[in-house]
């Protein structure tokens, strides 16, 4: 199986879900990762033991710009690379999940008879996807709505979701919660992605500040970003804020047990990043959604808007975004608890836990 995907986690990860599961399936299969040396690839497959080879390709700007010229030159040339590197491996099927190195790969493959299949994390689907679905055998999607983005190639679409890590899927919540050193309170879980988010930090200190004036109601879990780090911790100390202090908030750089801090969390408060909501979803959590607007077509927003018109998740607009907003929704969450476990069964129904079962039993499909 080759597999290619690169540049954010949110494209490495589900890749390295499915390469897991089939190596856990079938312990004699072999793989091949392709990838730039740009993304965060090469460190996540090659931790995985995996191995990756690397082709020369770049996105096009959005904006008229002479370095578009250069990029035509760079797919032309990709795509032979890619031809040489499925030529020396020969697979029995291609995957792609995303980002610039999907395109000639898809192509290549295509040209060369191979069955392949191109899974998109978000509802709205992106360039690459849109550009690529031609040349797709399956196309793996992780919303119904994305379906109807695809007008052209609809009956190709496989609803499968996003596949979901093995330990946010195993973790327990009382191992959990004990691991995390928990008391009997609520545990509000906040991050704003790997790097962090400046106006979630800004507004989950205001919070930390405001639950310790009213008694310390719920305990706090907050990934404020490891760019952020230093800056948050010296607001949090100007703030008044004992940092020192866990019985209300822990304020880390980066959430190491992933799978642990879910499961132990009442409350989920993220950004709305496909993998994110998906895991969410999976997992029946109740959360609250601030979409990013700095990203492409907005499809965090569109995410946000899976769960929102499900009544399964609460979305927030950041520009709407104030302390007194965010703790007016995390109060009535937990004082209804009709409301809250209205919203954790709408989530688990359009949850997917078992996507990677999915995708797996359609690549087998394709052979």
């Amino acid at each position: 199986m080759l597999i290619a995907g690169g540049g954010t986690a949110g494209h490495i990860n589900p890749a390295l879900s499915i390469a897991d599961f089939i190596r856990r399936k079938e312990p004699d299969s072999a793989f091949l990762f392709i990838g730039t040396r740009e993304g965060m690839e090469q460190e996540l497959v090659e931790k995985k033991g995996y191995p990756i080879k690397f082709i020369d390709i770049r996105g096009f700007r959005r904006s008229f710009s002479l370095e578009n010229i250069k990029t035509v030159f760079k797919v032309f040339k990709s795509k032979s690379q890619a031809k040489d590197l499925i030529r020396a491996f020969r697979p029995d099927v291609v995957l792609c999940t995303g980002g610039y190195v999907s395109g000639p790969v898809m192509c290549a493959a295509k040209s060369m008879h191979i069955p392949c299949m191109i899974h998109e994390q978000n509802v709205i689907p992106g360039m690459t996807v849109k550009m690529a679905a031609r040349y797709a055998t399956k196309i793996a999607v992780s919303f119904e709505e994305t379906i109807k983005y695809l007008k052209k190639d609809q009956s190709k679409c496989v609803l499968t979701g996003n596949p979901i890590r093995e330990e946010l899927l195993q973790a327990d919540r009382t191992m959990s919660r004990r691991k995390l050193k928990l008391d009997n309170r609520p545990l509000i879980f906040a991050f704003g992605g790997s790097l962090g988010a400046d106006k979630i930090n800004e507004t989950m200190l205001e919070l930390i500040q405001s639950n310790e004036k009213r008694g310390a109601k719920y305990q706090i879990l907050f990934g404020c970003g490891k760019r952020y780090y230093d800056k948050v911790i010296e607001q949090a100390k100007q703030m008044g804020i004992d940092v020192g202090n866990q019985h209300t908030a822990r304020i880390v750089d980066y959430i190491d047990d992933m799978g642990a801090a879910m499961a132990a969390a009442d409350i989920v408060i993220s950004r709305a990043g496909a993998i994110t909501t998906s895991e969410i979803a999976a997992l029946g959590k109740v959360s609250i959604l601030i979409p990013s607007p700095n990203v492409a077509h907005d499809h965090q927003t569109y995410n946000a808007m899976a769960l929102y018109q499900n009544e399964a998740g609460i979305m927030i607009r950041e520009s709407e975004l104030t302390v007194k907003l965010l703790e007016t929704k995390v109060d009535k969450l937990l004082e209804n608890p009709n409301l809250y476990q209205k919203m954790a069964d709408n989530c688990r129904k359009i949850g997917q836990p078992d996507a990677v079962k999915k995708m797996y039993d359609t690549l087998r499909q394709m052979l």
